[in-house]
């Protein structure tokens, strides 16, 4: 999938910490701690290397060594500042405790005896820094699942017991399974249960909103290996390959979206390879975007969408002919 600009720019900042303790660092050594490309090592310190302070005149940007450069090696000489100590404001301060806060009440019956130790040490520390700030302070953050579903899998992932699940897919069809729940995970808007689907024997995520119900059941959980990414939706070689061209406005689309390749044109225009196994979810995916498209390939998915347009219209009946 393609990456996202917030994972691309935590990455460029931890590699400016990461080399200013470090006196010369071979480029390969860089990927490897950061599990990136050596191609994207460079790509990254070539940005970082005109990037720094407002003014942004070369004595205001962040600055390597060129002899080292050229040697395959990165030594950072100037850092503008970004490593550091960071000092919170009282603002600052109260949004990082509310965030704690909601994970700790959300979350804490799902975490490791380990993780859930160090969220409380945060928290204890941050309240005592935010003082009075903190007194007056009170947040709650829930799952987006419906109660008793929240309550079985914090249940189940505590306990370390197999779940049965009735869950809806994308396209609207349920079915039921058990799975092995292995940990919570959530990105910018969701939250799901990475498990061990006992269904088709592999690692699967479940959008957690979309589990109709819950149940823990006696058996514990069987041990099961899994990719260190696979708290990430990655598309397989299933599928048909569909090819969207899109307008640089709509550069949310391979940023949010499961892909297999991102092209860029010089226009400021893109193309995104996705593998499509329900065609309801590109068709929904299109008309998204709509305004944006230049052009989907193969050209029968582009007349499916059209066709989906065309209904979704007939469907209003005379109200689709107004001005409005």
């Amino acid at each position: 999938m393609a990456e996202r600009a917030s994972d691309r720019l935590l990455r460029m900042l931890g590699m400016i910490a990461y080399l200013d303790r470090h006196e010369g660092v071979p480029v390969e050594e860089i990927a490897e701690q950061f599990g990136v490309s050596a191609s994207q090592v460079l790509t990254d310190i070539d940005t970082l290397w005109v990037t720094g302070t407002p003014g942004y005149f070369p004595h205001d940007l962040i600055d390597f060594d060129a002899a080292s450069y050229e040697q395959g090696v990165v030594r950072l000489t100037e850092s503008r500042g970004m490593t550091r100590p960071l000092r919170l404001g009282a603002r600052e301060a109260v949004a990082l405790l509310a965030a704690l806060r909601a994970l700790d009440s959300a979350l804490r019956p799902a975490l490791d005896p380990e993780r859930a130790q160090v969220l409380s040490s945060a928290l204890a520390k941050l309240t005592a820094a935010a003082g009075d700030a903190a007194a007056a302070l009170d947040v709650r953050l829930g799952l987006d699942a419906a109660p008793d579903v929240a309550a079985a899998l914090a249940t189940a992932l505590r306990e370390g017991r197999r779940l049965h699940l009735r869950y809806v897919d994308a396209s609207d069809v349920a079915t039921q399974r058990d799975v092995d729940p292995l940990r919570l995970v959530t990105d910018d808007e969701r939250s799901y249960l990475l498990a061990w689907c006992r269904l088709v024997d592999g690692e699967r995520l479940f959008r957690v909103d979309r589990v109709l119900e819950a149940r823990v059941l006696d058996q514990p959980v069987a041990d099961h290996t899994v990719a260190p990414d696979a708290g990430e939706f990655q598309p397989g070689p299933d599928g048909d390959l569909v090819t969207l061209h899109l307008r640089s406005r709509a550069r949310w689309v391979a940023e949010s979206t499961p892909v297999e390749a991102v092209r860029n044109h010089e226009d400021g225009s893109f193309e995104v390879d996705l593998r499509v196994l329900r065609p309801v979810w590109v068709r929904h995916l299109v008309l998204q975007v709509a305004d944006d498209v230049l052009e989907v390939r193969p050209t029968r998915v582009a007349a499916e969408v059209a066709a989906s347009a065309r209904a979704a219209l007939d469907a209003y009946g005379p109200l689709a002919d107004g001005d409005g």
